[in-house]
C-alpha cells in the first residue's frame, strides 16, 4: 500500500505497449546504461509522453515493486532478436498490479522526463509534474533514503550526491529535463 514514505521512482513508459507489458506481464525495464542510480524503490509511477496520443503527458499508473534482476533486452523481448541493443544488459523489475491515480498528474509545460525519485507523499498530491520534486528542506531525507537502498544492495552506486547540490544539477541528476522539443524516447529502445 501506498504510504506518504513510500520511495518511488517516476519512470518513462515509451510507448502503450509498454503499458500492456507491465499491465498483463508485471514487469518494467530499465537499460543499465540509461539506469537511475537506485531501482530498488516502493513503487514506479508510469509517466505516458506524447506516444500516448491524448492519454500522453500524464501519469494515470503506479505499480508496487516486488523485485527486480539483471537480464538482457533478447531475454526480455524474445520476438526482437534483430534489435541492435539485444544482447544489452537490462533491469527487470518486478511489479504488482497497476493501480490507476484518482486523477492523472499531468505534464503541464514539461515534454522530457526519464526519471525522478519522490515519495508517496509528493504522488498523492501532486496534480502536475512539477508537484512532485522534492522541495529543498526535504531533499535531505529523499537522499538519506536512496543511500540507505543503495547501500543495502551491491547492484547500485553508491556515490548519490549531497543535498546541498545546487537546483539545477540536482534536477539533472534526477533525471529531469525541460524542453519544448519532442520527446526522445531512444535511451529506452
Amino acid at each position: 500500500m501506498l504510504t506518504p514514505a513510500s520511495l518511488v521512482l517516476v519512470c518513462l513508459l515509451p510507448a502503450p505497449r509498454d503499458l500492456e507489458i507491465a499491465r498483463l506481464l508485471g514487469w518494467y525495464r530499465i537499460p543499465l546504461r540509461t539506469a537511475p542510480k537506485v531501482v530498488a524503490v516502493d513503487y514506479l509511477a508510469f509517466y505516458q509522453p506524447g506516444s500516448f496520443g491524448p492519454r500522453g503527458g500524464r501519469i494515470e499508473y503506479i505499480a508496487e515493486v516486488r523485485g527486480h534482476e539483471l537480464t538482457t533486452r533478447l531475454e526480455l523481448l524474445r520476438d526482437e532478436l534483430d534489435h541492435p541493443r539485444a544482447g544489452e544488459e537490462y533491469f527487470k523489475i518486478q511489479i504488482g498490479s497497476l493501480e490507476r491515480l484518482p486523477r492523472p498528474i499531468v505534464a503541464d509545460k514539461w515534454r522530457r522526463l526519464t526519471f525522478l525519485y519522490t515519495t508517496g507523499e509528493y504522488l498523492l498530491k501532486a496534480s502536475t509534474l512539477n508537484d512532485l520534486v522534492i522541495q529543498s528542506e526535504e531533499r535531505q531525507s529523499l537522499w538519506q533514503s536512496l543511500r540507505e537502498r543503495a547501500t543495502s544492495t551491491s547492484h547500485y552506486h553508491t556515490d548519490l550526491p549531497e543535498a546541498d547540490i545546487p537546483p539545477e544539477v540536482l534536477l539533472a541528476l534526477l533525471g529531469i529535463k525541460e524542453s519544448k522539443t519532442p520527446y526522445d524516447t531512444s535511451i529506452f529502445d
